[in-house]
């Protein structure tokens, strides 16, 4: 359960700090023998900070939990 609570609390700081990156994907759109033409295409991928925070309380209630039952 300590375990548990660390990991949540590592990612919930982590999700706090940072709102969001971009995801980079290549697509290949034509392919004329030696001739390849890939374009990039940029995704976007954001989260709330709030949700960071969420997590992170998540976890100290957890750890806080886990040493209250050791």
């Amino acid at each position: 359960m300590k375990t548990f609570a660390i990991i949540l609390i590592v990612i919930g700081g982590i999700m706090t700090v940072f709102t969001g990156f971009t995801l980079i994907t290549k697509k290949e759109v034509a392919d004329l023998g030696p001739i390849e033409i890939n374009k990039e295409e940029k995704t976007p991928i954001y989260w709330s900070p709030i949700t960071g925070g969420i997590l992170l309380a998540a976890g100290i209630i957890a750890f806080v939990a886990s040493r209250r039952t050791a």
